[in-house]
């Protein structure tokens, strides 16, 4: 009730309220959420200020219990999206029960899988509820790439960023937000908290209302009916591309760094065993490997030459 009525006041745009009073797990030991009680608080909320509410559902009994209790809009998270079976279940039952539903989320699933995102849209929209598809990222990491190739497909469908799950750190949801207007997305679904560290499951990515009011400028006013982004839009076209390459760098040089550190190890090995540093047949190996997978997928000999020399030079450095 505080953290709603601290976002309402201190906001000014409108928003939907959610809460997952179910919470899918990885260990059973850890907050698995109040339950269907849980459900009671969430009509507390919504008949106080007059605002819509929002849970998580990730079966059909979850589904019934949602809307006996008049939820708005039911989200699928990333661990049910995963699931085709799950999915198709649930919208079953959203199809039979789902009167008086004003939407239902789907964020993608836990693995960079376009494909299945589209088909759970697909499945969903089968109940004739509207549909809204969350990019929430993978593994705490941006998936441009398959958020890009979703809005493509589906250029009419609303598109949210989560960017408390695609960061997993509250000091870098603001810095995300950003992204809703520079990729002409239609929102954001944001972890917030009163008191962040108090919450009883994922501490590290809530931020608190006053955050969340500086940053909603970035937020568009409200869901559009019909999307702004177009195929024909080069600049923001020119975004999402950026978007993917800055995605694929991070992951480039988190990729050289990982390989430093067990070079480094290599090295320890070697001095603890009296080998020298410098294998010659084994970088030839290495060499003549990837310039063979170079050739293969089109990249210039000279230029993935060069890179290995340099990454090769760096390790010697390194185990040194």
């Amino acid at each position: 009730m505080e953290t709603a009525r601290a976002i309402q006041e201190s906001c000014g745009i409108p928003f939907v309220f959610r809460a997952g009073v179910w919470k899918p797990r990885t260990r059973p030991s850890t907050f698995q959420g109040i339950g269907a009680e849980g459900l009671e608080w969430l009509q507390e909320v919504r008949n106080t200020f007059g605002i819509e509410v929002a849970t998580e559902v990730a079966t059909p009994e979850h589904v019934e219990a949602a809307l006996k209790a008049g939820i708005d809009y039911l989200w699928i998270g990333a661990r049910t999206s995963a699931n085709p079976i799950a999915v198709q279940s649930i919208a079953e039952r959203i199809r039979v029960t789902g009167y008086g539903l004003r939407g239902v989320l789907i964020k993608n699933p836990v693995n960079a899988d376009a494909a299945l995102w589209l088909g759970n849209i697909e499945r969903l929209e089968q109940t004739g509820v509207p549909v809204i598809a969350v990019h929430r990222g993978c593994n705490h990491q941006p998936c441009w790439a398959m958020a890009h190739q979703v809005r493509l497909a589906r250029p009419d469908i609303p598109m949210l960023l989560d960017p408390s799950h695609l960061s997993g750190d509250a000091k870098v949801v603001p810095i995300l937000m950003g992204k809703v207007a520079e990729l002409g997305l239609d929102g954001a679904m944001v972890e917030v908290h009163a008191h962040p560290e108090e919450a009883l499951s994922d501490v590290a990515q809530q931020i608190t209302p006053s955050c969340l009011a500086q940053t909603s400028q970035s937020i568009p006013s409200r869901l559009r009916v019909e999307s702004v982004f177009s195929t024909n839009d080069e600049q923001q076209e020119l975004y999402w591309l950026r978007a993917e390459i800055d995605e694929l760098d991070e992951r480039l040089w988190e990729t050289i760094a990982a390989r430093m550190d067990v070079s480094k190890r290599i090295g320890i090995w070697k001095k603890a065993h009296d080998v020298a540093p410098l294998q010659p047949e084994r970088f030839q190996q290495i060499l003549t490997q990837r310039i063979e997978w170079a050739e293969a997928n089109g990249l210039d000999k000279e230029f993935v030459e060069t890179i290995l020399n340099t990454i090769h030079k760096r390790s010697l450095n390194a185990q040194i």
